[in-house]
């Protein structure tokens, strides 16, 4: 896993044990300096003061069309206020030689949501926009990637299911490590019942879907998301609890498990 997977990981953790809103936690995660450089230039956009965006356009991106294509961005505000405007994705990156940052802004119109991506760059004390675009949405984020078992695919309602019944496996068989006595060492064998192995991931919004040969999760189960994103749900082999029972079944065989002891009654 990669560090940002990893930092994603950490803020959806951190979402579900302290029951922080989505908008909170990514305001924490958002440099106050990066928000604001990047909403003014939207601001700009939407008062039609192109002069302004254009001169600190990184010179990749002048061409003869630029100014079409700001009113073309320009033409999707509508005259009102919006309701609420909100960050939904950030990305700040650090180099020896450069910083950037990629904000995305969620703005809700009485009748329009749209979806406002900025890019700077900060190189040699000079700052530039490398990247602005402009994106029509039918609804929120929040609601668009909500999870919701309705109009899904066949693979999606599979994994699911293979997914918790996995979980559901390995927790029997756990619950059954624990009481045995046959097993040692038993605190080693109450680890590795946990573990699952490959991977197939599918996107719940999308149906995309993907596979990882080589990858071990403690429990065979995962189910995320980064903030405003889709869900990933995962499923993997239970081969820790696979082992625990074939080393049992094997145990029974040659007479090594000891049968519970039956108490005499008089």
């Amino acid at each position: 896993m990669d560090i940002r997977s990893s930092r994603l990981a950490s803020i959806a953790l951190c979402a579900f044990l302290v029951g922080c809103d989505e908008a909170t936690l990514m305001k924490k995660f958002t440099p106050h300096e990066a928000e604001s450089i990047a909403r003014g230039y939207v601001e700009l956009l939407r008062q039609g003061k192109f002069d302004q965006i254009e001169h600190d356009l990184d010179p990749s991106l002048v061409n003869s069309n630029i100014r079409g294509t700001f009113t073309k961005m320009a033409a999707f505000f509508p005259a009102d206020n919006p309701e609420s405007v909100k960050v939904v994705g950030a990305h700040i990156s650090h180099t020896q030689e450069s910083s950037g940052a990629n904000i995305t802004f969620e703005y809700q119109f009485p009748n329009k949501w749209l979806l406002v991506n900025v890019a700077t760059q900060r190189k040699g004390g000079i700052s530039t926009v490398v990247g602005f675009n402009v994106t029509p949405i039918p609804d929120s984020l929040e609601n668009l990637n909500k999870f919701t078992l309705a109009g899904k695919s066949a693979l999606q309602y599979v994994t699911l299911i293979c997914a918790v019944g996995s979980l559901l496996f390995t927790f029997y068989v756990f619950v059954l490590c624990i009481r045995s006595n046959d097993m040692k060492p038993r605190w080693l064998w109450s680890i590795i019942v946990l573990v699952g192995v490959g991977k197939f991931a599918v996107n719940w919004g999308t149906g995309q879907w993907t596979y990882q040969v080589v990858a071990i999760q403690i429990p065979c189960f995962s189910m995320m998301h980064p903030l405003y994103g889709p869900w990933t749900v995962a499923a993997y082999v239970p081969l820790g609890a696979i082992a625990f029972l074939h080393r049992r079944w094997k145990m029974k065989i040659t007479g090594e498990l000891i049968p519970p002891s039956i108490p005499l009654v008089r």
